[in-house]
């Protein structure tokens, strides 16, 4: 008699990192045995892989967990990641939770459900944080046209909002050599485009007397991959050496995401952020210079303690006056065991959605001006699904495209021209 297949879901909450994580520990358990369904169907083993970047975020977790709970009240439900590392004893509480594993143990998923017993008593595997010296590569395979490839993690940098630290330990990462073999590897698999994912990845190489620009430049040899994305940098670390290469570069994409938080020097004095306003802008103004196609994606946090009505005004005004593309906008939310929880002059709940709201408005007219200056221009495109009779991609500037041809040419990198900016796309057609 054949022992029944056990069914496994996999759920990921938050960044690219976690993506390539949670990808990672999944083709694992099916290289055992395992069958993988989707969360939202009836499974045997549910698998929550958290962030803990935001209180909604905490919530959204929970949510999941009682989800699962819903579906199949006899699975075994494991969380882990960010919030399982910052909040075990809190996810310990949620009934139904079975498994509670934190930065470095999730990636043991395995061997922590083959030793669980039948008490129904949540086993918690917490990291010790502050000990962490070993780096686990990750990327996603399944989706051949893009992969994330996790190069680094881990943060030595101490912003006072910030939980990343805690919930993942001290900056590290693998050798150029190991890094490049493992895109290879990516390669090898059919992706065209690998997106390079970590933490604080231009920290990468930095206890192995090595450094990001040196990857970027041996990665830009490989063969089989057609594109590389940098997924987010810090301004103080986007030298002009790798702005430079990338504007050289035939491989790197036209394509950087610099998170700024706010525009008030101020404030960045207090969140300990390691540049100021002036050399924010001159980051910008150089990859212009040299890259005047390039899309420039930024982070801003609105409501930070001490924010006044001035400050948000200078956040603002800074932004509209600097030549980037789009914004990723986040309300500041209070994190336990961080220097900013402490801090008096919290900020309204109601301001803080004002600001917010404003500045997605923001958002919305930089990308919409960003669209309209390619209308009738021809970029490359890499095709990566087909919905509703139209292929979609997107164009090494990273404007999202839909071509109304269902042809078969996912995975391949084609040319179009970008005939009509629909919002929060544009249409094209294919040359």
């Amino acid at each position: 008699m054949s022992t029944p297949i056990t069914r496994i879901a996999f759920h990921t909450m938050g960044c690219k990192t976690n993506f390539s994580e949670t990808s990672t520990i999944s083709s694992e358990m099916l290289s055992y045995g395992y069958q993988k369904v989707s969360y939202k169907d009836e499974a045997d083993i549910y698998v929550l892989n958290t962030c803990s970047v935001t209180e909604n975020a905490d919530k959204e977790a929970r949510k999941l967990i009682r989800q699962a709970r819903r579906l199949n009240p006899y699975a075994k439900i494991a969380v882990i990641g960010c919030y399982a590392q910052l909040q075990p004893d809190q996810i310990s509480r949620i009934p139904g939770v079975d498994l509670i594993l934190g930065a470095t143990e999730k990636f043991n998923l395995l061997s922590h459900l083959n030793s669980l017993n039948e008490n129904n008593e949540s086993k918690i595997i917490k990291s010790p944080i502050n000990n962490i010296s070993s780096f686990q590569p990750s990327f996603t395979n399944g989706e051949r046209t893009r992969s994330y490839l996790k190069i680094q993690d881990g943060c030595n940098y101490n912003c006072s909002f910030c939980t990343i630290p805690l919930a993942r330990g001290r900056s590290r990462s693998d050798t150029i050599k190991k890094t490049v073999e493992i895109a290879q590897n990516i390669a090898d698999s059919g992706a065209r485009e690998i997106v390079l994912t970590g933490i604080n990845i231009g920290d990468f190489g930095s206890v192995k007397d090595e450094n990001f620009l040196q990857l970027i430049m041996t990665l830009d040899n490989l063969k089989g991959i057609e594109r590389f994305r940098i997924s987010s940098i810090e301004p103080n670390l986007l030298s002009d050496e790798i702005i430079s290469f990338c504007a050289d570069s035939n491989k790197f994409v036209p394509h950087f995401h610099i998170p700024l938080q706010s525009g008030a020097d101020s404030i960045l004095q207090n969140m300990k952020r390691r540049y100021n306003t002036d050399l924010y802008k001159s980051r910008v103004e150089y990859i212009k210079q040299l890259i005047p196609d390039c899309c420039i994606g930024v982070d801003v946090i609105v409501g930070y303690p001490g924010e006044e009505e001035e400050h948000f005004e200078q956040t603002k005004s800074f932004l509209e006056s600097i030549d980037i593309s789009y914004l990723h906008v986040f309300s500041y939310s209070q994190r336990k065991d961080t220097v900013a929880a402490t801090l008096k002059n919290q900020v309204t709940k109601e301001k803080k959605e004002y600001r917010s709201k404003t500045l997605h408005i923001l958002s919305n007219k930089k990308r919409t001006e960003f669209y309209n200056q390619y209308i009738n221009t021809i970029r490359p495109v890499l095709v990566e699904q087909s919905n509703n009779g139209k292929i979609q991609g997107f164009t090494d500037n990273y404007i999202k495209v839909n071509i109304d041809e269902d042809l078969s040419c996912r995975n391949t990198i084609v040319s179009v021209l970008l005939n009509e900016n629909k919002g929060g796309y544009m249409q094209g057609e294919i040359i």
